[in-house]
């Protein structure tokens, strides 16, 4: 691998050493098994329970049932076959996203990802058995759908639990720490002295560029349909026009590109890598490559603020580059070749803090 310098031609990677991405600490397949089965049986008996609760109560409930309720009381109501839906739905795309990501992602391979799948399992399923047992509760021997009182205290009540529930599992299923990356196990380089190079990776998430590909289309076809004057309600054109802003949001945090040379870190965003911030080379201790999921950091997109603590780029989970700030913080970016970026980051580091 060789890296390019600025001045023309390129530039040796030298006999520097690097190791292999950071961040298995936790991952074991007993582990991953575990989780796996765990998850499979528990969501499966949510599920059932879902389902059997309302079939068990039939006989007490209206048909159709109050299924939403307003600040002036209930207003909306679903037939007892689709009132079946919603908590199903909630919950089984919670549960196959949660089945996936152990058995396939980067999740449970540090604590923070662990913490946050188990938590989410967990709090998960209280929510979805929390809402669908309020509405039975709401209706239960009520004569009349709009005769269904939900309890004031049921709202706050689920949400407690849920969080309540989600805060144990994931602290009891975070496991061991993982094991601390220290400086002398970050990647290193060795350019000749003189020689600068550049580095250049990116990220992407397809599936994010295409949906904001179809915000996009959608707006747009919302406001040409508003300037010729379809009869459309104001509320239609209310929730579709602001699905333009929202595309370009999304395809900017879909696609991110991270350039390395002797001024620092840039990290730009969107196909054409702007806007973008920088990290100087005097203000970045060390780097190194570890795997994170976005469970880790909280989602995907960006999380935190530049300069502040820790901030991350998260466009897809996997191989992440780790910058540890000279004042305190961490910054984390979702980018190929990572590794290589972090070897040559120290290298401009070390000439930094020599200098």
């Amino acid at each position: 691998m060789t890296f390019r310098n600025p001045d023309g031609g390129d530039v040796p990677a030298g006999a520097g050493r690097t190791g292999s991405v950071a961040g298995r600490s936790g991952g074991s397949g007993r582990g991953r098994r575990t989780a796996v089965t765990v998850a499979a049986v528990w969501g499966a008996l949510v599920s059932a329970a879902l389902v059997a609760g309302p079939f068990a109560l039939r006989d007490r409930l209206p048909d159709p049932l109050a299924t939403h309720w307003g600040s002036n009381g209930v207003d909306g109501s679903m037939s007892f076959a689709a009132s079946l839906a919603p908590s199903l739905v909630l919950w089984g795309v919670a549960w196959v996203s949660l089945l996936v990501s152990a058995a396939h992602g980067e999740v449970l391979n540090r604590r923070g990802g662990r913490a946050g799948w188990w938590g989410s399992l967990a709090g998960g399923s209280v929510f979805a058995l929390g809402v669908s047992g309020s509405i039975l509760l709401a209706n239960l021997d009520a004569a009349d759908w709009r005769r269904a009182a939900l309890p004031g205290w049921a709202i706050p009540v689920v949400l407690g639990a849920a969080v309540a529930a989600g805060v144990l599992a994931g602290y009891l299923g975070r496991g061991e720490p993982d094991r601390p990356v220290e400086p002398e196990d970050a990647p290193a380089m060795r350019l000749r002295p003189g020689q600068r190079a550049v580095w250049a990776g990116r990220a992407t998430n397809p599936w994010l560029s295409r949906l904001s590909a179809v915000l996009l289309a959608v707006g747009v076809v919302s406001g040409v349909f508003l300037v010729l004057g379809a009869p459309v309600g104001e509320a239609v054109w209310a929730a579709l026009l602001p699905l333009l802003p929202l595309a370009a949001v999304m395809s900017l945090i879909s696609d991110v590109r991270v350039r390395v040379g002797p001024d620092g870190l840039r990290v730009g965003f969107g196909p054409l890598s702007w806007p973008a911030f920088r990290v100087p080379t005097e203000k970045i201790a060390w780097a190194t490559a570890e795997r994170r999921s976005p469970v880790e950091v909280g989602g995907w997109g960006l999380r935190g603020l530049p300069g502040t603590g820790r901030f991350a780029v998260m466009v897809r989970g996997g191989e992440c580059l780790v910058v540890r700030r000279a004042g305190g913080g961490e910054l984390v970016v979702s980018v190929d070749d990572a590794e290589r970026a972090a070897a040559l980051l120290n290298a401009y580091a070390a000439e930094a803090a020599a200098a």
